[in-house]
């Protein structure tokens, strides 16, 4: 299950805010990706083009990052090596910036819906702060805080503004899988799942994997693949 087509109605107020100076500061860890790609159907390849979100990790506070984690299922027909994924901070705004990434390590299906990149040059601290991540599995008891750039035309301009569900709640976790109630649409995957800790550090908890739009948005937790983000961050 994909995400939903974006809808214009929602079943409930849409929990979602729009990313701006008000905001956490350090939610502009969330880029914008985008993935040239190729489908093929019956022996013919069509180019497609993938917009996702991807999120900014690091290990070392306070320093400048070169890596990027996302959803599988966005690089998944990443075929032409000769066109680059690009990861975009702060799209459509002032200090917009693009940086070329290439895969690194990833799941390789949807029952492992993740993804690690490299930029080729690593942004500045004074740039972005680079997101820490989670330890551990995150809480259940604790909200989680989901950040993506949806596609619908509500809140998320198809795409255009990074949005996020403030406070929403993990209802099921299995080692590879989470489900939550947080409201996200098609354009989110790969983006961001994130708790603040009980010390007020927020920590990258899981990637955005699918969802039905409305109230049941499945992450994949950082717990699933931790050896290969540690591996990527060496």
């Amino acid at each position: 299950m994909a995400f939903a087509q974006p809808v214009e109605v929602a079943a409930a107020p849409d929990p979602r805010l729009v990313y701006s100076n008000k905001s956490p500061s350090w939610l502009g860890a969330v880029g914008k990706l985008y993935v040239p790609g190729i489908k093929y159907e019956q022996g013919h390849g069509t180019h497609h083009r993938e917009n996702c979100s991807a999120t900014l990790v690091t290990d070392r506070p306070r320093a400048s990052a070169d890596t990027i984690i996302t959803a599988w299922h966005c690089i998944e027909h990443y075929k032409d090596l000769s066109k680059p994924i690009t990861f975009t901070i702060f799209p459509g705004s002032m200090t917009t910036m693009s940086f070329d990434a290439y895969r690194l390590e990833d799941g390789g299906a949807m029952t492992a819906d993740w993804a690690i990149l490299k930029l080729i040059q690593p942004i500045p601290v004074t740039t972005v702060t680079a997101l820490i991540t989670h330890s551990d599995r995150a809480d259940p008891r604790r909200p989680v805080l989901m950040a993506g750039y949806s596609a619908d035309n509500g809140m998320g301009n198809g795409g255009g503004h990074l949005t996020y569900d403030p406070s929403c709640t993990i209802v099921r976790q299995q080692f590879h899988r989470s489900d939550s109630n947080c409201r996200a649409f098609r354009g989110a995957s790969g983006g961001a799942v994130i708790q603040v800790s009980a010390q007020g550090e927020p920590l990258l908890s899981g990637v955005i994997s699918q969802g039905n739009g409305t109230d049941l948005s499945i992450f994949v937790p950082v717990a699933g693949f931790r050896r290969a983000i540690n591996r990527s961050l060496q």
